[in-house]
């Protein structure tokens, strides 16, 4: 799969720009949209979050920008949305760990994933990759299987926040196979990576939009991918549940606004980004990250949050994750 690095990817973005803009009077009426992605800029959510915004410029003829605030696994800015003023101008990026898996496992949260939200439209769905540090001597998951078995608490995985879908793709792992690790929580995927390059860790899942290129340059050793089937874009990599039957930690992200947004307003968001996940040149740069484009529906996104929700409170359970 070819690299492409978030300036190429933005460059990309805005070359699209120079389509006609199908301006539409009322909303936003020239107005600045605020987006906020609560992650770190650069990451797979950053990079989504900053094509929408372009491309809703482009089609609806307002300003639509990013602002990342970070905290708390997605919680922190999630919660300032939901708080802000309903008026269409404040929305936010949601993700399997902001609206699916946070509510399983933190004991207070500072919003309601359901009630406070009006879902617009799931984005995209981003594999998960199974990834060791090269020393570690586990070259494919049946191997990696019996080491952590034969040493329990021994070897540490990071992820890029508690309660993160990193975080619980291992837990589903550990108890899909009866197996032990010590997770290392970190603020960032960049920071996931340095240590697990260094050997500071030797485990860990993390976006392959993130970890790829580190696989491409060998520095780091994919076992497989956290989806149900393999990958278009990494054909020999296995998928994890050839070992492990039903086995599905994919990422997946979302477009939100708050729940007491006009219906209108919300409607016309979706609309516009049912057909921005249409373009064929948004397609081809997702496609090229390994991204799958995804523009559902509201009602197709709010009963994919409602399964979701479902399916990690039970790994949440089993895994005994509880987050104070």
């Amino acid at each position: 799969m070819t690299s492409i690095t978030r300036r190429s990817l933005l460059a990309g973005a805005g070359a699209m720009l120079a389509a006609p803009a199908l301006a539409q009077s009322g909303y936003p009426g020239g107005r600045v949209v605020t987006i906020v992605v609560p992650f770190a800029a650069g990451g797979t959510t950053d990079l989504l979050g900053r094509i929408v915004a372009d491309r809703l410029s482009a089609r609806l003829g307002g300003k639509f920008i990013v602002e990342n605030r970070v905290g708390a696994g997605g919680n922190t800015g999630a919660a300032g949305v939901a708080r802000s003023e309903p008026d269409g101008y404040t929305l936010t990026l949601g993700t399997v760990s902001s609206h699916a898996i946070n509510p399983a496992v933190y004991s207070k949260m500072p919003y309601d994933h359901i009630k406070d939200f009006a879902p617009i439209s799931q984005l995209a769905s981003v594999p998960n990759i199974l990834m060791v540090n090269l020393d570690l001597p586990a070259k494919t998951v049946p191997e990696l299987i019996e080491l952590l078995k034969k040493n329990p608490g021994k070897y540490s995985f990071g992820s890029s926040g508690a309660g993160t879908s990193t975080h619980m793709a291992a837990e589903l792992f550990k108890v899909s196979t009866g197996t032990d690790m010590v997770h290392v929580p970190y603020r960032s995927s960049g920071q996931v990576t340095q240590d697990l390059l260094s050997g500071q860790i030797q485990i860990t899942f993390d976006n392959i939009t993130i970890a790829w290129p580190h696989v491409e340059a060998g520095k780091i050793r994919a076992l497989a991918t956290a989806t149900p089937k393999r990958l278009a874009v990494a054909p020999d990599l296995p998928a994890l549940s050839e070992f492990i039957p039903g086995y599905d930690a994919s990422s997946w992200h979302g477009f939100f606004a708050p729940s007491k947004v006009p219906p209108e307003i919300v409607a016309k968001l979706s609309t516009e980004t049912q057909a921005i996940m249409r373009e064929p040149a948004v397609i081809e740069q997702l496609k090229k990250l390994g991204v799958d484009p995804v523009g559902s529906t509201q009602a197709e996104f709010t009963a994919h949050i409602a399964s979701e929700t479902k399916r990690w409170a039970e790994v949440a359970q089993k895994a005994n994750v509880k987050i104070e």
